[in-house]
């Protein structure tokens, strides 16, 4: 730009540093000539190089200086912008997760509340304990009563052992070999001296196959006793 004010041009940056340039070179040439015992020519005057740097290397220098300072700030400033949205994406996410919490947490403080169970005794209660009876007449008659009672066959201690007395005596192993059924080949046995044949149709489930086995000779005995006579209570001879 060209001002009149004060009587004086103005110059711009580029036209002093042109100018700076054109005074350096015309002082070279004074140097120069003075060297050579003034004897340079015009010609040589004007061969003598400029300087290394012009107005116009200056100005592209700055340019390129300004444009680093551009694209580094243009940098920052789209890692700030990228940083603000990533941070607002986080913010959002956490917000949404709370409000799913408290939601959630809401909803369970509504379900009905469930009965509690029924606490479990610690200690199962004990199995009662199995009956013990004696191994002789009296024990053998009270576990086969016991047997038969839950069977619903009706009999009696008395009634029992009575009919063991005059059967066998008291004796499990007693045998009958001389009156008809041993000679028909099957024997009376046992305490209630039964026969085989008898003992397998009335045995008592229970109690043993086996007819030489006391309780389980007395239960046979007395269940055919209450099929053919009520009750063993009403036997009072062979039978």
């Amino acid at each position: 730009m060209r001002s009149t004010h004060s009587g004086y041009t103005r110059l711009s940056k580029v036209h002093k540093v042109s100018a700076a340039g054109l005074t350096a070179a015309a002082a070279t040439t004074v140097v120069f000539a003075a060297v050579s015992g003034g004897t340079a020519s015009a010609a040589d005057a004007h061969a003598v190089k400029p300087v290394a740097w012009s107005a116009e290397s200056f100005g592209e220098t700055q340019q390129d200086e300004l444009s680093t300072y551009a694209d580094a700030a243009a940098a920052k400033a789209k890692a700030e912008a990228a940083a603000k949205v990533k941070a607002a994406a986080k913010a959002e996410a956490d917000a949404k997760a709370k409000a799913d919490q408290e939601r959630a947490s809401r909803s369970e403080a509504r379900k009905p509340m469930k009965p509690a169970a029924a606490a479990k005794p610690a200690v199962k209660p004990a199995a009662p304990a199995k009956k013990a009876y004696a191994d002789n007449l009296d024990g053998w008659i009270r576990q086969s009563l016991d047997i038969l009672h839950a069977k619903g066959v009706p009999a009696s201690y008395e009634g029992i052992k009575r009919n063991v007395m005059r059967e066998s005596t008291g004796n499990p192993r007693a045998i009958n070999d001389w009156d008809v059924n041993a000679v028909n080949g099957v024997p009376s046995k046992g305490l209630l001296q039964i026969i085989d044949p008898t003992f397998k149709a009335y045995h008592v489930e229970g109690t043993s196959w086996d007819i030489w086995d006391p309780v389980a000779n007395i239960t046979a005995s007395c269940n055919y006793a209450a099929d053919k006579y009520g009750s063993m209570d009403n036997v009072n001879s062979a039978y």
